[in-house]
């Protein structure tokens, strides 16, 4: 028998598409609350022109029996994350569950060698894949 996530607070960063959206609607279906986030929301498409959205997640999440909760957040942004836990902590007094799975695709060439891709997609891609899982750790660790 599963264990019941039911009453349990959690976060998925990067909820839009792919893994992030799995996890989350597996959560909400053990009967968690799922902040599900990212940056392309109604009306703002991904860079690579995605047309998934974190609402249509948190949609999912309330179809398969949890409660999805829909927060636009660029996890790059330190006063964004902040903003959120603060805003969980409010409404919720405490967050269970951090998935921290935030990516970002960017432009990269991946058949190019390091070398001979292009410097900034690069970085974009470190700052992207790093930096927004040690923002936003630091933030939920409370």
């Amino acid at each position: 028998m599963a264990q019941s996530l039911e009453d349990k607070v959690t976060l998925v960063a990067g909820a839009t598409r792919g893994a992030g959206r799995g996890i989350a609607v597996e959560l909400g279906a053990a009967g968690a609350t799922v902040y599900c986030t990212g940056r392309s929301g109604e009306g703002r498409r991904s860079e690579m022109n995605r047309a998934e959205t974190i609402e249509e997640t948190a949609a999912l999440v309330d179809k398969a029996g949890g409660r999805g909760i829909a927060v636009r957040v660029d996890h790059l942004v330190p006063a964004e994350v902040r903003a959120l836990v603060e805003r969980i902590e409010r409404e919720h007094g405490r967050l269970d569950v951090l998935v921290n799975d935030i990516f970002g695709l960017t432009r990269m060439e991946w058949s190019k060698t390091v070398w001979e891709s292009d410097l900034e997609e690069g970085l974009r891609l470190f700052h992207r894949a790093v930096d927004t899982h040690v923002i936003t750790s630091h933030f939920a660790r409370r």
